[in-house]
């Protein structure tokens, strides 16, 4: 729940940031911060990945997940569920002027920072492991798009952080009770899986190189450690 913590605080410091100074900074600034903060994630998901035991495990995980996530359509689904709530708050609110705005930076900043595999990802490996380095990652991402999204859709921004708050820690708490099933080999290379989707995160929606349906990988999360399993159990490990 660490992570989960960190990562509402941050959400509220730069919902007041972007209250009070947002309209000041310069959307040059914004987007070179954006671009660090997308190397460093890179570089963050390569080093998670080489922690791997063997590099073929999170590679099969990774297909059988994307075969998985393509087949469930996770990428449109996602997209849907987010066009659909927005529509229906934003849209279905009788009341116009600030109390509209309130209402659409609420629903806006919440759907932005909780569809999107970061924060699935990074809530499972805090409950697993207890290692929240991820959501922290994501804290920092979220601060600054809250000083965005405060700037110009008012301070309904940080009550965003109430959603974060149940849905990610939800997520932890969960991961927790399941956390005596995995073993410490299944969780290494069920991390290496969340590296490879962190780089895809970094190249497709921060550094805007390549558009990738980071969604479809999701999957590959829990393919990996059944993959891990079926090594323990029939092949003695690795």
């Amino acid at each position: 729940m660490i992570g989960t913590l960190i990562n509402v605080a941050t959400i509220v410091v730069g919902s007041i940031l972007g209250v009070l100074i947002g309209t000041r900074l310069s959307s040059r600034l914004r987007d070179t911060v954006v671009f660090g903060l997308g190397l460093f994630t890179l570089g963050y998901g390569l080093m998670t990945f080489l922690e791997t035991a063997n590099p073929l495990v999170p590679l099969g995980g990774l297909l059988i997940g994307a075969l998985l996530g393509e087949w469930w359509r996770l990428e449109e689904h996602l997209e849907h569920v987010g066009s659909f709530l927005r529509d229906k708050v934003v849209r279905g609110n009788p009341e116009q002027g600030h109390s509209s705005k309130f209402v659409e930076g609420f629903v806006t900043a919440s759907l932005v920072f909780l569809i999107g595999p970061m924060a699935i990802l990074g809530s499972i490996q805090d409950g697993l492991t207890g290692n929240y380095e991820m959501l922290t990652i994501k804290a920092i991402l979220d601060g600054f798009a809250s000083i965005a999204f405060a700037s110009t859709l008012g301070i309904g921004v940080i009550f965003s952080a109430g959603t974060i708050f149940i849905y990610q820690g939800a997520i932890s708490l969960l991961a927790g009770l399941f956390s005596r099933f995995f073993s410490t080999a299944m969780m290494t290379e069920m991390t290496a899986v969340g590296g490879l989707i962190l780089m895809a995160i970094a190249i497709s929606s921060l550094l805007s190189i390549k558009k990738i349906r980071t969604a479809s990988y999701l999957p590959g999360l829990l393919i990996t450690p059944l993959i891990m399993l079926i090594i323990e159990r029939f092949f003695g490990g690795l």
